[in-house]
């Protein structure tokens, strides 16, 4: 039970350690949130990370082909692989003002408590782990992922399941995440389908070629049937015209337009439900404005260019891995609480391997530039513990 282990000597101890060492786990924090890591940008930061992983000790420190970095906290041997991950990217386009600025028990900058806190953390954990000679039967990769936010896609996690070296060999897997509420258990995975449907024509004068067919109008009937697309509240499932553009002049027809949209569901099945509505809504708008105007210098054509694919999918909210969370929650205080949602944990649980993520702690303002996290000591120590516990169960401690 994870209560035998939070009551353990060797728990108890490392309890100790972290509290002793909150301040360099603020440190830290703050450090990496200085470091720039835009998606597809998270080199710098990751090579700072890849440094601190080896200096904590672990074995088998690399960066992997995608950017990921990661080591390995060896077991009592014949176990399994578990992975425990923060995200080293952020929402945050390159230029944008990092520094942190900390009032009172709040640390404010952008991507501090998405996920920058967690790598920290992880590495707080790595420590105090060793401080109080924590063994567990089962070997624990630390990693800090890249791709987790927009358009990354979930690249890193991706291949680290998929192609990397540890392929086929996790057991389960714990993302440590951004504020979500303490107690809550992402265990199913929010599937997204996200396009640029790119609209053209023959373009013209807005006045002299009137009447010819125009990509906008198209884009325009798309969008406005994408509005009244019928989708469930059960299972979850949404819809988002999300950034348009195109065009050359105010006074000209233009030859090119651009959409793009985002369609999520909590059900693989609605998922691709709504994407072939979408695509249907989309030719039938290209063949009414083809029938509506002149196609005389050519007619309108829609090009779709996929931009993101996360899968849909849930775990047993009856496996070890939820229970075991479940169980540190109640622990705590905390009311439990399984959810759905797009994260690292979604790829493991697509391939049906259990995973999830947890919530670092207490915070706001996620992807703005008013993000704060609140490293009060004794309640980050509280709720540390839940991703903590949690871990050291499914990796089989020692007690």
């Amino acid at each position: 039970m994870v209560e035998s282990v939070m009551k353990s000597p060797v728990y108890q101890e490392a309890l100790r350690h972290l509290a002793a060492n909150h301040e360099r786990f603020v440190e830290e924090t703050i450090r990496l949130t200085e470091i720039p890591a835009p998606f597809f940008g998270e080199a710098e930061r990751g090579a700072a990370y890849l440094e601190m992983l080896r200096e904590a000790g672990l074995e088998e420190c690399e960066t992997d082909e995608e950017g990921n970095v990661m080591g390995l906290r060896r077991g009592l041997g014949n176990g399994q692989l578990i992975v425990v991950a923060a995200h080293l990217d952020t929402v945050f386009p390159p230029g944008t003002d990092l520094k942190v600025r900390r009032e009172g028990t709040r640390l404010y900058a952008p991507g501090i408590g998405d996920d920058t806190r967690s790598l920290a953390m992880n590495l707080a954990f790595l420590r105090a782990m060793d401080a109080a000679s924590i063994q567990t039967r089962h070997d624990i990769l630390f990693v800090g992922n890249v791709g987790e936010e927009g358009l990354g896609d979930l690249r890193g996690i991706r291949h680290l399941f998929q192609k990397g070296r540890y392929a086929g060999r996790i057991a389960a897997f714990i993302s440590v995440e951004g504020p979500m509420g303490m107690g809550t258990i992402v265990s199913g995975a929010t599937g997204s389908l996200r396009y640029r449907v790119t609209f053209r024509g023959p373009g013209g004068h807005s006045f002299m070629d009137f009447g010819l067919v125009s990509p906008s109008f198209a884009l325009a009937e798309a969008m406005a049937g994408l509005s009244r697309m019928p989708v469930p509240a059960s299972p979850r499932t949404t819809f988002s015209a999300s950034v348009l553009g195109g065009g050359t002049s105010v006074n000209s027809i233009p030859n090119e337009v651009w959409l793009e949209v985002d369609l999520r569901s909590d059900s693989a099945q609605e998922l691709a439900r709504i994407d072939a509505a979408f695509k249907a809504i989309v030719g039938k708008a290209v063949d009414a404005e083809n029938a509506a105007r002149s196609t005389a210098k050519g007619a309108i054509t829609a090009e779709w260019k996929k931009i993101g694919d996360r899968p849909a999918g849930a775990i047993d909210r009856d496996s070890a891995l939820v229970a075991n969370a479940t169980a540190a929650a109640k622990a705590l205080g905390f009311t439990p609480k399984a959810v759905a949602s797009s994260t690292d944990a979604s790829i493991p649980i697509s391939m049906g391997v259990p995973g999830i993520a947890l919530s670092a702690g207490a915070g706001a303002g996620a992807h703005s530039l008013d993000e704060w996290v609140d490293v009060e000591p004794g309640q980050t120590l509280h709720d540390m513990q839940l991703a903590f516990a949690t871990l050291l169960k499914t990796a089989d401690m020692e007690a």
